[in-house]
Formats: C-alpha cells, sequence, structure tokens
C-alpha cells in the first residue's frame, strides 16, 4: 500500500498529534495495520456520508480519525487527521 500525504493532513498531523508521544505510537500501530489490511476491524474503516462519499476514514483511537481518499487499489491519499469533530 502506498499512502501519499496531503498538506493539510501533514500540518494537522504537526498540530494536533505530533505533541503526544503516546498518539504518535497508537498513529503508527494503525496506519501499519491499514497498510496491511485496511479493512482490519480495530480501524472501523468506513466510507463517509453527503458531499463526502468518495472519501472513506478509520480510526486511530476512540476519537482520533484518519479522512482518506483511495486513490486505487493500493494507493491512498490522506487528507486529513484529527478528533471526529475536527475532521468532520
Amino acid at each position: 500500500m502506498i499512502i501519499e500525504l496531503h498538506p493539510r493532513f501533514k500540518k494537522h498531523y504537526k498540530k494536533r498529534i505530533a505533541h503526544n508521544i503516546k498518539l504518535i505510537k497508537q498513529t503508527r500501530e494503525r496506519i501499519t495495520l491499514f497498510k496491511n489490511n485496511p479493512h482490519y476491524p480495530l480501524l472501523k474503516n468506513h466510507s463517509l456520508l453527503g458531499k463526502r462519499t468518495h472519501l472513506r476514514a478509520f480510526s486511530i483511537t476512540g476519537d482520533i480519525r484518519t479522512v482518506y481518499f483511495p486513490i486505487s487499489k493500493n494507493r491512498v491519499l490522506f487528507l486529513d487527521i484529527g478528533t471526529h469533530n475536527q475532521v468532520y
């Protein structure tokens, strides 16, 4: 799986995640799970609704989500990361 990072994702990662060692570790673990199996049950991978039906998201923690765009079967673009309220 090839993961590309949108500039917004990088910015929000630095602002919302990079200051917390536990979140950094958990984010890395979940991204590794995502690379190996995007539909692993722990990730709660789901498509979005409304104007964002072309996007998907998965859980990092109970409230932290990563929103992404599936470019192809083996390539995705991470668009945003943050709490449920921040990314939706």
